[in-house]
């Protein structure tokens, strides 16, 4: 069975089981900070089994791109020298929201594995937790699963409820226990059954895991019953396609082997068993659909998890003697792969294999000067590499510490992390002390979700629910404290989707509250952060909450903008533009979009030309809430790392059709004037335009109109004719340098002509040290071509002083220089006057930065050949 029938059969059964079919999140999980990659199918749900978010079904399933390459979930060191690790995997899942429990999810399970995927029921053992009761009699007296291949599984990791079958989100939360199925591939390969001594070999296979969750684990570690247990089940597609398409090894399905002959193609190499064609057959996987979900190769976080699988993939290529770009060729391949089961990869296929390419040219002579330190570092000690040759690789030459300890590895080399990880924290405390950081206060919240009426209210009767100083609950705050301020009602928008959050007050008769930012603490409770400035504040207060207008005014008009603007740049520079970032507020809208290229003041014109007449047309703008596959259809763009559930608002602004929750203009005309102030890159691949908007926009074009008027009075001529001016003067001043470097030269060769009879003879070298007024180098070059033309055996160093600087030039006759160097005896000079240089023995130039030891080094000359000659 194919990989893609495979994910086709998941859905559909599960379908027929009345679950809702929800397409794969991005790799980037939205608005989580606890998750720097998606790297399981219950990422999407988190928020839904927290209780902080609902959906409108309550069974679902999806097939979930994952990723594990960084942090806990790091398999990057294992993948292509083992037969299951990877770090792009696909998760086949099903989920219960408070609706089945074990009993239905047992069911459909092995309905599934034995009726639609057909595995012999001999074939398949399980795991339980082993107080788990429920799921035993259910696998045994239910299903029929014979009890010997029923393992109970008990706390094997150190403390209680630390088991391979019990399952936690965190120390506290959502947890329960869980039951494992394992594929039995046959006596003939070694290993034992789970929970045994030999449960690491290959004999017994995990291919799927159910989650019961149905607790709740409190701080005292009470194991507190959820009144709606959930089910959240994983299996991974590579590791059933290998059970269902007879293979042992993932490496070895239909998905991975034509991946693999793909990289044989590109690399040259003729092992198809080749460990490094298994790397770059997963690696390609990884690094094109972080791409395709918005990531670029950088220096930190998710750009970095990026750079650092690209790089152990171009070492590989490099091992198998590619030493040219290949690696990008492979988009194409895993389109022809993957490209129907994810349209969203053919869709940037083109610029996926860019962004490789770019990476791997920008690498390809990293890599060449890396290996040599390595190849040097390994020639002076075999078998030990030290942390701080480790960290130089990393620091200086970009390798990823588990791409050094890679290679390590297959040289068998013992790697010091330990002193890489000293030499880190080393570099850490140096870029700590240069710099300042602002920590947001860490605060626990576990009250009522705000209700936010800011959309159509800038002003609110509310109530304290909660106030926080110092990052921990407290029931008053006093005059001058600095805190958070939590409402049940709020007409104050929290940042989010890059806009900035509100600004405004929190009054009683006796008590402001002067809110500097709006935050969100959870998902849908804001977090009001300011200053008390007078008075006090008690939880269950009764506050006037007002926004500032004229802040919110000025930020919902950039806000605006930045959708028009970027339609326009799809326009203008076609649709491989997607926004990497935002930044709105009340000065400015700052905007990070994937491009190549700078913007030519003509793309600049067209995009500022687009937004103004959108904003001319004073369309009004229209809120649209409707599903997400509604919203797509409707022909609205998602934005990069925002999170959307199944519910989204769409944002109809002029032409602009955009997935947003931010508050907004109520007609375009609303914006005013559109202005483009900047334009630049901020990483490879990544352009960055900023610009002002109304107010901000019209002092700006003043600002700019009052310039060119002081500049046309200035040149006296009209603005319309400064232009041809302007270049009239630059022809000007030219031909006035040109005149003065003319008069220069013939000064400095008058004053040449006036030198010869300051010469004097040092056993037979005519040896001259002066000073020429005014001379620029040029001068002095020429003046000394004479010089050496009519005294014939000479030594001679010329010297002027332009702004404090010293230029010095020597020369010395073809037939002096075996005694007299021009090099050593520019030097000499130059030394004396804070300074050095080089050259020619017949000719030598120096600069200096001390013109008061000028004299005396000249007159020293004389001597100093005296010594030579």
């Amino acid at each position: 069975m194919k990989s893609s029938e495979i994910r086709d059969k998941f859905l559909k059964f599960f379908e027929s089981k009345g679950h809702s079919i929800v397409r794969s999140s991005p790799l980037v999980p939205g608005n989580d900070p606890t998750m720097l990659l998606t790297n399981s199918g219950m990422v999407q749900f988190k928020d839904v089994f927290l209780g902080l978010d609902t959906r409108a079904y309550s069974r679902a399933t999806s097939v979930q791109r994952c990723v594990r390459a960084g942090g806990k979930h790091n398999d990057l060191e294992n993948v292509g020298y083992t037969a299951r690790h990877h770090t792009f995997f696909e998760m086949l899942g099903n989920f219960s929201f408070g609706d089945y429990f074990k009993r239905d999810a047992i069911n459909y399970a092995w309905e599934l594995l034995t009726k639609v995927y057909q595995l012999p029921a001999d074939k398949l053992t399980v795991t339980v937790y082993f107080e788990d009761d429920e799921a035993y009699d259910i696998w045994a007296n239910e299903i029929g699963v014979p009890t010997e291949r029923i393992i109970r599984i008990g706390d094997n990791k150190g403390s209680r409820y630390a088991s391979d079958n019990f399952w936690q989100m965190a120390d506290v939360g959502p947890c329960g226990p869980c039951t494992e199925i394992f594929y039995d591939h046959g006596a003939d390969i070694w290993g034992g059954p789970p929970g045994s001594p030999d449960e690491d070999g290959d004999r017994f296979i995990e291919i799927w895991n159910l989650v019961f969750m149905q607790f709740n684990r409190d701080e005292q570690g009470n194991m507190n019953p959820l009144p709606k247990p959930c089910v959240d089940t994983g299996m991974g597609l590579e590791r059933l396609a290998a059970v269902l398409q007879h293979v042992h090894s993932n490496y070895e399905i239909d998905l991975f082997q034509n991946l693999i002959k793909a990289a044989a193609r590109e690399t040259g190499a003729t092992d198809l068993e080749s460990k490094s064609l298994r790397v770059i057959a997963d690696h390609i996987r990884a690094a094109s659909f972080l791409i395709v979900d918005g990531i670029i190769p950088g220096a930190e976080g998710h750009g970095y998890v990026l750079r650092r699988i690209i790089r152990r993939a171009l070492r590989h290529g490099h091992k198998l003697g590619q030493t040219k770009p290949f690696f990008y060729k492979l988009v194409a391949d895993l389109d022809i792969e993957m490209g129907t089961a994810y349209p969203e990869l053919t869709e940037a296929a083109a610029r996926v294999a860019q962004v490789l390419k770019q990476e791997e040219e920008r690498f390809g002579e990293t890599l060449e000067n890396g290996m040599k330190i390595l190849e040097a570092q390994l020639a002076k000690d075999g078998k030990n590499l030290d942390g701080a040759t480790a960290f130089t690789l990393y620091d200086t030459y970009g390798f990823p510490l588990d791409l050094t300890a890679d290679i390590c590895r297959e040289r068998e080399v013992t790697l010091d992390e330990a002193g890489f990880a000293v030499a880190m924290e080393l570099q850490k405390k140096k870029a700590r002390a240069g710099g300042k950081f602002k920590m947001a206060a860490n605060v626990v919240y576990s009250g009522e979700k705000n209700t936010f009426v800011g959309y159509d209210q800038l002003a609110h009767d509310s109530k304290i629910v909660a106030l926080y100083a110092d990052g921990a609950p407290v029931e008053q705050l006093n005059a001058g404290q600095v805190g958070i301020v939590v409402l049940d009602t709020t007409p104050f928008y929290a940042e989010s989707g890059g806009q900035m959050g509100d600004q405004g007050v929190l009054s009683t008769a006796g008590a402001k509250f002067e809110v500097e930012d709006t935050l969100k603490i959870q998902a849908d409770v804001f977090g009001h952060h300011g200053v008390l400035a007078a008075g006090s504040l008690k939880v269950g207060d009764a506050v006037a909450a007002q926004v500032d207008e004229a802040v919110r005014a000025r930020t919902i008009r950039n806000h605006s903008a930045t959708h028009l603007m970027h339609k326009a740049l799809r326009e203008v520079l076609g649709g491989h533009v997607a926004q990497k970032g935002s930044l709105v507020d009340a000065d400015k809208t700052r905007f990070d979009f994937s491009h190549n290229a700078a913007l030519t003041a003509e793309e600049i014109a067209q995009v500022e030309t687009i937004v103004n007449r959108e904003i001319l047309a004073n369309i009004a703008t229209q809120t649209h809430n409707m599903s997400f596959d509604d919203a797509v259809k409707h022909g609205a763009m998602a934005l990069f790392g925002e999170k959307y559930g199944d519910e989204v608002r769409v944002m109809d602004i002029g032409s602009s059709k955009e997935l947003c929750g931010g508050v907004h203009v109520h007609r375009t005309g609303d914006i005013g004037l559109f202005k483009i102030i900047a334009e630049g890159g901020v990483a490879a691949g990544i352009r960055r335009v900023e610009a002002v908007t109304g107010e901000g926009a019209l002092a700006l074009v003043q600002a700019m109109n009052r310039r060119l008027l002081d500049a046309s009075a200035a040149l006296k001529a009209n603005p319309e004719e400064l232009t041809a001016r302007i270049v009239q003067v630059q022809d000007h001043v030219k031909a006035l340098e040109k005149e003065l470097a003319a008069l220069k030269s013939k000064l400095a060769s008058g004053q040449g002509d006036e030198l010869v009879n300051q010469a004097v003879d040092v056993n037979g070298i005519k040896v001259l040290a002066a000073t020429l007024d005014g001379a620029d180098v040029t001068a002095l070059r020429e003046t000394m071509d004479k010089l050496k033309d009519k005294l014939k055996t000479a030594a001679i160093v010329l010297a002027s002083v332009n702004d404090g600087k010293v230029s010095l030039i020597a020369g010395v006759t073809a037939d002096a220089i075996g005694k007299v160097k021009a090099g050593e005896l520019v030097n000499f000079v130059a030394q004396q006057v804070g300074g050095k240089g080089g050259g020619r023995p017949d000719m030598a130039q120096a600069g200096g930065t001390d013109p008061s030891g000028l004299a005396g080094a000249l007159a020293g000359v004389a001597a100093w050949v005296a010594q030579r000659a």
